[in-house]
């Protein structure tokens, strides 16, 4: 759709009430943000009387707060807070101590994430075991992702002679 000068004129108008771009386009019709925006530009529009704005509310918590604490010239320990009722922590839950019966939508932070199966199938499944602190696998897999780094033979003469033969 063309821009007749009734709807350059509107487009104007609304500009200058302050609505965006996208509800100009909305009340014109057959015209896009970009279109719009493009136009506003080429007319040299400046900017609005008012600033347009969102169309929702958005809900913000307030923020605790700050409180400005001095640093203190030795480290302090702060004391636990002491309750009525001592509450034990819940333990974390990992599915089985069996390797095989994690899914993707089971699988937690320290669980084992070490394939197993083949990922087309529909009983593939990750290990799940309880992973070590330093990585994502268990103990076991661990082993055998991360293999020890191979100290390398002293060359002799007779290394040197063969690693030389490549170049002749």
């Amino acid at each position: 759709m063309g821009w007749t000068d009734e709807r350059v004129e509107l487009l104007k108008k609304l500009w200058q009430d302050g609505l965006s771009a996208s509800q100009i386009a909305k009340q014109l019709g057959g015209v896009t943000r970009n279109a719009v925006i493009g136009k506003v530009h080429r007319l040299g529009l400046s900017g609005r009387a008012t600033p347009s704005k969102p169309q929702r509310t958005t809900f913000k918590a307030p923020r605790p707060a700050r409180v400005a604490v001095a640093a203190p010239s030795a480290p302090r320990r702060i004391a636990e807070p002491v309750s009525s009722s001592p509450v034990p922590p819940t333990p974390v839950r990992y599915v089985d101590e069996a390797p095989g019966t994690a899914t993707v939508l089971t699988l937690g932070a320290h669980m084992c994430k070490w394939p197993i199966g083949d990922p087309s199938m529909d009983n593939f499944t990750f290990c799940g075991r309880r992973s070590e602190e330093t990585g994502p696998y268990c103990h076991e897999h661990a082993t055998i992702a991360y293999q020890p780094v191979q100290t390398k033979k002293k060359s002799g003469a007779a290394e040197l002679a063969r690693s030389l033969r490549r170049y002749i």
